[in-house]
């Protein structure tokens, strides 16, 4: 019983170490190919000029970027100012409506990038700031939902199930030991 045990447990322990070794390596050829776009501003209004820019296409890379899916279509990326860096521009067309848009690269050396443009209302202000107020007149309340840390409420279902698993690992351990302990092993 205790030779089985040790094989199971053994060739188990095998399978898990070679999934986390293969794993990562796996991921990093994946992710190879994929490089993060820099989209300034990350916010823009109708008629603003946005300006990308992205590592993916090496040094003196050359790319196309597509903005089609706020209607801007396509627009060519050349080598920057700084070294490795491809840069291009495009404006945001002014029948465009508020919301999140993906901006892609495709590089001459196969790679993409992607990015996202948030694009706000038009230009309703007259050149003034509101002051953290939108035009109707309110003011922002409640928490930042960026995921991070505490700025989202604390959930009590998640802190529930976290103390109940560090609860049944401390019984779990506990109890081993004990049997350890007494020598009340199979045998």
């Amino acid at each position: 019983m205790r030779t089985t045990a040790r094989l199971l447990t053994g060739t188990a322990l095998a399978v898990v170490s070679l999934g986390a070794l293969a794993s990562p390596a796996a991921y990093v050829a994946y992710a190879g190919d994929f490089g993060k776009l820099e989209v300034y501003p990350s916010t823009a209004k109708p008629g603003d000029t946005v300006t990308v820019n992205t590592t993916a296409c090496g040094k003196k890379g050359h790319g196309v970027g597509d903005a089609e899916s706020l209607g801007a279509g396509e627009f060519e990326l050349s080598p920057g100012t700084h070294k490795d860096v491809v840069v291009g521009r495009f404006t945001v067309p002014s029948h465009t409506k508020p919301g999140t848009y993906s901006i892609a690269v495709a590089c001459d050396n196969g790679k993409t990038a992607t990015g996202d443009l948030i694009v706000e209302r038009g230009h309703d202000s007259g050149g003034h700031s509101s002051g953290g107020h939108d035009s109707g007149g309110h003011v922002p309340s409640g928490h930042v939902k960026t995921g991070v840390g505490g700025s989202v409420g604390p959930d009590s279902t998640q802190i529930a199930a976290g103390v109940a698993v560090l609860a049944a690992s401390a019984v779990g351990g506990a109890w081993l030991l004990r049997r350890r302990a007494s020598g009340a092993q199979d045998g």
